[in-house]
């Protein structure tokens, strides 16, 4: 595909505007989906699959990696060959690899379709948040790129509500049944409504290119901006892979209950998204830093208490507020690495979002591996290193703007 091609694709229509930005903020939570939704059967995959603990969480990690990868090399063929045929082709493609999942008993064939899974969400996340820079500018498009957050946390508020339903009634696979039919509803949808948003073609020279990602890594507070977020969504998916085997394992709760504690902490990763965006026009450092103290207190206070009273309650009560600021620092700066380079769109949106999971991916990792999903203390110890980390970016950030 040349810029001729991207030009003669199928613009989007103006009376569609409406109904298709609706549908881009309805795929923005994909991510959320192809990971919360099949929380609550982590425990019930490793028994039938015969495989271990780490071996299970390892499909989220393969996820995490290809999905945060892509989204580092996608943002410039989005910027040189479309939005439109990139993010349709990319839902047809993850609906079949869902259906591939759920029609296998092998864990290589699993892993093989979730870094498929992986890097089409990244073509079709990128292409929808290149979606509102391509159309919106001013106020609205900081309205928007504010709410991107919020509007991503409804996967993992509805995504692992549902799946505890699904395991207990029908298992595992039907997670991805449904995964699949989703994607190609959305897919049909988005082939009737939607249509090539690209305004301004950059030229696909890997010269240009790399020239473009050097400005954006040199620019010091948009890396340590990327460091925030990734370490910001770190904490999420240490208790995705850990949360479930230490609920229904070490309280002994069904699927059911792992799938609505998945759904609190998703509504506190919500809440926090929107005193971010209620926040906005407050100083940035200001409310960060106070944010970051929070913390820190939080942190500390679950590992004392943890020693004295045990109980599912206690571990999600501190989960959630840690992680409504955990969504707080993630709405403020993701919005703001956003917001630096409109000119490149689908690059600044592609390294928001790859940088973001390829530190996930490894940071998350790591730590399960290091601090296994034992008990609540485990957990606690992993959000206090996250959280000294963030610290010591915040510092970095205070300095280069002193």
């Amino acid at each position: 595909m040349n810029s001729t091609a991207v030009l003669s694709a199928k613009p989007i229509k103006e009376h569609h505007q409406g109904i298709a930005t609706i549908l881009a903020f309805a795929l923005l939570p994909l991510s959320g989906f192809a990971t919360d939704i099949y929380i609550p059967s982590l425990p019930s995959m490793a028994g039938q699959l015969q495989v271990s603990n780490i071996q299970v969480q390892m499909t989220l990690t393969l996820f995490l990696i290809s999905y945060g990868v892509t989204q580092l090399f996608i943002g410039s063929l989005l910027d040189s060959f479309g939005r439109y045929h990139i993010a349709l082709w990319s839902l047809i493609l993850f609906a079949a690899a869902s259906f591939v999942i759920a029609l296998t008993h092998n864990i290589w064939v699993i892993y093989l379709m979730r870094i498929v899974h992986g890097i089409t969400v990244g073509g079709v996340i990128v292409a929808k948040r290149a979606y509102f820079i391509d159309l919106f500018s001013g106020e609205k498009l900081k309205g928007y790129l504010s709410m991107f957050s919020i509007i991503w946390s409804t996967g993992p508020i509805v995504a692992p509500f549902i799946g505890g339903y699904l395991e207990t009634a029908f298992g595992w696979k039907s997670n991805f049944y449904f995964l699949g039919g989703f994607a190609a509803v959305l897919a049909l949808l988005d082939y009737v409504y939607s249509g090539e948003t690209l305004q301004n073609i950059s030229a696909f020279k890997l010269k240009s290119i790399a020239k473009t990602y050097a400005t954006m890594f040199s620019t010091v507070s948009f890396t340590i901006g990327l460091i925030m977020i990734g370490l910001a969504y770190s904490m999420v998916m240490i208790y995705n892979m850990t949360g479930p085997f230490i609920i229904e394992h070490k309280f002994h709760q069904s699927p059911v209950v792992a799938g609505y504690s998945s759904l609190i902490l998703g509504l506190a990763w919500m809440t926090g998204g929107i005193i971010g965006k209620a926040t906005i026009n407050k100083p940035f450092m200001g409310r960060m830093a106070v944010n970051i103290t929070i913390q820190v207190v939080l942190s500390i206070l679950m590992l004392i208490t943890i020693r004295y009273v045990s109980g599912i309650a206690v571990m999600i009560l501190f989960a959630f507020l840690i992680h409504v600021a955990a969504g707080f620092t993630f709405n403020n700066f993701f919005t703001y690495c956003l917001s630096l380079f409109p000119k490149n769109g689908g690059v600044a949106s592609g390294l928001s979002g790859g940088v973001n999971y390829v530190i996930v991916s490894v940071m998350s990792y790591s730590i399960v591996a290091a601090l296994p999903a034992k008990d609540a203390t485990n957990l606690g110890w992993s959000y206090l290193l996250l959280i000294i980390a963030s610290v010591l970016a915040m510092f970095v950030l205070k300095l280069k703007k002193a």
